[in-house]
């Protein structure tokens, strides 16, 4: 706690000349990842030290978000409207637009962990002060860079739900609940720091580590005139490729197991094929038979998966709180508990008890070695429901509630019946549905969190990341019992043919994001003896109007190395690489990889030694084809399944027509051939009735320059090409 009730403000720059007495005017600022960082504040911050040349202001944080950017007039027919609509008057982050400019002062430094996907390979700033770290190291490598303030959103709790002082870290616990430790040491050793949150009234109130008293931090700012939308980026549409890895993902989820999901449309993707496994069993296991999936994995599928309803359901234990975990739940898949006592999980778990608490319970506990209680074990077993909140122990005995003395074991059939009788609560209590580090999504995910009820919230718990991506520490026991038949999802852009993973950076050094905690949940999966981590991708992209191979034979740069090869999962199928030697390995990858690619491939894992000279690739192998991909799912498609917005989004379908349009017309403009295309499309009559609206949209019926004729002929062109 600070040493004095939290100094209030309602101005960000009061607050900051504040912090500025307190810590002097060499400030590194922490800011949470995505939607936790107070803008107001650190605009304040930013503001004071570009007027200021002699304040050093060094900024820590990760993923900067900024609203959709346009490089073209087109793109801001587009995006400017929606822009508007679904993101209001969210402030910008003036350093972000700094560094845009390239106008960002000496004195100022941004050091991001994780940048937005591939937005900032060109910029100088942010590719030299990239710092490459695991989530878990963050808090540790901040403080190596002499962090001393540290300023977050924070929400205060609705009407009658918590005492007064008590606040919610909100979407980001990740970093500030790991650090608070450090923070009170510091503070200890007379040594200056600052803890600044903001008052932000639509920032869902959550539980878990996410709960502190308001007397953690030392200066508030709460003004309804500085909260501001929360950044909200909508759901976009779920292609072929997704779908068909997702689908292939579905069946690696073991029933009464750990998922952990990430965000967009993969994530997506794999709620909707969890929700057709559970909610339509036949047709689920028809699409996998007409799919040919269970034909080439049938023996993985049944070792480390299924394809029945979860009825025992899932728990989450996720880097990222994402909206999809709120569909498995109301989707009862969301449903496997994780208690706060190892020893009930695994009874639990294993079967030997249920969450009514009983005479069996007792039982249980007795034939699993547990005879005599300590006062630590009756504290657990009270936690977590198995006595009632009004029995006490003392000395090796309870006292039940009328006075009465129990001994407190278990070993003596009598002794259990009569604990039984007096002291046992009615049910498992205390429950965790998911364990996540942060949270944000769009604007629908947060009013239906804000909607649960205070007791469903409770089982969405947000946590310090070192919680949720390690177990090392004295919660291992713990946390092995929760993480059951664990499945770590994540995306990676390219798996070399050796198994290694390239997740974040490009050959020549270049960072397209971050390492964040992918490499933590390979890890773990290692680690966890029913464990699997599983890396998806596409099986191939297009740059510059030709196909690349994303399974290169190698590459100059990578993320999880090949000595920690698990899982693969392309659109064409499963690669299982844990265990297996360096040539079962890349005809596992061969299988997955795309039909066009798989003979120069073969060529060079030959002179690498790595195939025998005779090796052909399996006939069914050359079926990895876009088109045949397609006509597995079509008959699947026109029944109304797998849908792109199978979770709605805040864009019109207007706009995802045109979206879809002008991204294809930027595609085909890479090739001659498909500009040749675009020029015969243009050169149509540009009086086209069925895109009247779709002009409308765009501002461009009417023309009033040669611009916008021009304009209006690129659109209409896109839009011709992309019915056809």
């Amino acid at each position: 706690m600070s040493s004095a009730a939290p100094a209030k403000f309602t101005s960000p720059d009061d607050c900051v000349a504040a912090t500025l007495h307190r810590v002097g005017k060499n400030i590194v600022l922490g800011l949470p990842v995505a939607i936790g960082k107070p803008n107001p504040i650190v605009n304040a911050f930013v503001r004071r030290a570009v007027a200021d040349p002699t304040i050093s202001l060094t900024i820590v944080t990760a993923l900067s978000l900024r609203v959709p950017r346009w490089h073209s007039d087109l793109e801001r027919r587009l995006l400017q409207p929606l822009t508007q609509r679904i993101f209001g008057n969210y402030p910008e982050l003036e350093y972000v637009r700094l560094i845009e400019q390239q106008r960002l002062p000496a004195n100022i430094e941004v050091i991001e962990f994780f940048l937005e996907p591939g937005a900032w390979l060109g910029n100088e700033h942010l590719q030299r002060h990239y710092l490459s770290s695991n989530y878990t190291h963050v808090v540790r490598d901040a403080l190596r860079h002499g962090m001393n303030v540290v300023a977050q959103l924070v929400a205060p709790p609705p009407p009658d739900e918590m005492p007064a002082g008590v606040l919610s870290l909100g979407s980001n616990p990740d970093l500030t609940a790991d650090l608070l430790p450090q923070i009170a040491s510091m503070r200890a050793s007379g040594q200056p720091f600052a803890l600044i949150g903001q008052i932000h009234r639509e920032m869902p109130f959550t539980y878990g580590d996410a709960l502190v008293a308001s007397d953690t931090f030392d200066f508030l700012v709460d003004d309804p005139a500085t909260e501001f939308p929360l950044f909200c980026p909508p759901n976009t549409p779920i292609g072929l490729t997704e779908h068909a890895i997702a689908l292939s993902v579905s069946t690696l989820l073991r029933d009464g197991g750990t998922l952990q999901l990430d965000i967009g449309e993969l994530g997506d993707a794999i709620v909707y094929a969890a929700q057709l496994r559970h909610e339509q069993p036949a047709v689920y296991r028809e699409v996998l038979e007409s799919t040919r999936l269970l034909e080439k994995h049938r023996r993985l599928i049944e070792t480390e998966g299924g394809t029945a309803p979860f009825d025992r359901g899932l728990y989450g234990c996720s880097e990222m709180l994402v909206d999809g975990f709120l569909d498995l739940y109301r989707s009862g898949i969301l449903k496997r508990h994780a208690y706060p006592s190892a020893r009930i999980q695994r009874l639990l778990d294993e079967g030997h008890i249920d969450e009514t608490v009983g005479p069996r319970t007792l039982d249980a506990l007795s034939a699993a070695g547990m005879n005599r209680m300590s006062y630590v074990d009756f504290n657990e077993l009270r936690d977590v429901g198995v006595f009632r909140d009004d029995v006490q122990y003392e000395r090796g005995m309870l006292i039940a509630p009328d006075g009465a003395l129990l001994p407190a074991s278990f070993d003596d059939p009598a002794h259990r019946a009569g604990i039984a009788r007096q002291c046992l609560g009615e049910r498992l209590r205390n429950g965790i549905l998911v364990d996540a580090g942060f949270f944000f999504g769009p604007k629908a995910f947060y009013a239906r969190l804000r909607e649960l009820t205070a007791e469903e919230r409770r089982r969405f718990a947000m946590r310090g990341i070192s919680f949720v991506n390690e177990l090392y520490g004295h919660e291992w026991d713990l946390k092995t019992a929760q993480r059951r038949h664990a499945r770590f999802i994540n995306t990676t852009m390219m798996v070399t043919g050796l198994g290694a993973a390239v997740s974040d950076g490009l050959a020549d050094g270049r960072v397209v994001s971050g390492v964040g905690g992918q490499y933590n949940f390979v890890a773990m999966a290692h680690a966890l003896a029913e464990a699997r981590s599983i890396l998806c991708l596409r099986a191939t992209r297009v740059a510059k109007g030709t196909v690349a191979s994303n399974i290169p034979w190698s590459y100059g740069h990578t993320t999880i190395p090949r000595h920690l090869r698990d899982i693969v999962v392309t659109e064409y199928g499963i690669a299982e690489l844990r265990g297996k030697t360096d040539e079962d390995v890349v005809k596992e990858l061969i299988g997955i990889m795309d039909a066009r690619f798989q003979d120069a491939f073969v060529a060079e894992a030959q002179r690498a030694k790595k195939l025998p000279a005779d090796y052909r690739v399996p006939p069914e192998a050359r079926d990895n084809r876009p088109e045949i991909l397609a006509a597995r799912f079509a008959r699947w498609r026109e029944m109304g399944l797998f849908a792109p917005l199978p979770f709605g989004t805040d864009l019109t379908d207007d706009e995802l027509t045109l979206a879809k349009s002008l991204k294809d017309l930027s595609s085909q403009a890479q090739s001659w051939s498909g500009r040749l295309r675009i020029a015969m499309a243009m050169l149509a009559s540009p009086k086209a009735p069925q895109f009247r609206p779709l002009l409308e949209r765009m501002a461009l019926t009417n023309p009033a320059s040669f611009r916008e004729r021009i304009e209006r002929r690129l659109v209409t062109a896109a839009l011709r090409l992309g019915s056809k």
